[in-house]
């Protein structure tokens, strides 16, 4: 295959990578075709082969590009802390440490937001496939990818932690509060539309964060949800 062809391949296949990773969110695994996927990338489902050895290899994949989402934001997050970027929080006199802990504090107030819960075609597949996964037969490459999702997900929070000066994070902890958080997020979709979804979220993001200050619904954060 000449050169420009294999880069244009490539091209449609993280095309249609990325526009299933938004529909599986959205919509579930089961609820999405293999023609529903490729038209939303604006290709023809014929191809579809010579990107992908089945439906259950996209959708695993597309699973897999989802997590590497919520973990490019997560860097890009601390690593504006890290280089005093403004971010509308906190002084020029603020240390590193003050900066990780908002740095934290931003990803834990955007993810518990009515924008990540109203937006999940751009948020995080912990919440949004966490069913899909758990009805997947053991060994199911979707099972596999979102486990590995969910490994690379408590290590992200383990660094941002570390940033936030918690020298030596817990992982029990870190436990706890990305499955409160994720579980939240789940039961406020669950509920939305009755006021007890935004309770829900409310309640958990106030008992995850403390002291520390946020930034209410989720205001003034990237495309990407939560």
């Amino acid at each position: 295959m000449p050169r420009a062809s294999r880069a244009e391949a490539e091209r449609h296949r993280e095309q249609v990578i990325a526009a299933t990773a938004k529909l599986v969110r959205t919509h579930g695994a089961d609820k999405v075709s293999v023609p529903q996927a490729m038209a939303a990338a604006g290709l023809t489902h014929g191809g579809f082969y010579r990107h992908f050895a089945s439906k259950d290899d996209l959708i695993a994949q597309a699973c897999s590009a989802a997590f590497a989402e919520r973990l490019a934001a997560m860097n890009d997050l601390a690593e504006d802390e890290d280089t005093g970027e403004d971010t509308g929080r906190g002084t020029s006199q603020d240390t590193g440490e003050d900066r990780g802990r908002d740095a934290r504090a931003a990803f834990l107030a955007t993810y518990l937001s009515t924008l990540h819960r109203d937006n999940p075609a751009l948020g995080c597949a912990a919440a949004a496939l966490a069913v899909d996964a758990a009805r997947a037969e053991p060994g199911d490459p979707l099972r596999r990818a979102y486990a590995d999702g969910m490994r690379n997900l408590v290590d992200g929070m383990e660094r941002l932690t570390r940033k936030s000066g918690d020298t030596s994070p817990d992982e029990r902890t870190i436990l706890v509060e990305l499955s409160t958080m994720i579980g939240a997020l789940v039961l406020s979709r669950a509920c939305a539309g009755d006021d007890l979804s935004d309770r829900i979220l409310t309640a958990v993001r106030d008992h995850v964060l403390g002291d520390d200050e946020h930034t209410p619904d989720g205001k003034g954060t990237s495309e990407t949800a939560g």
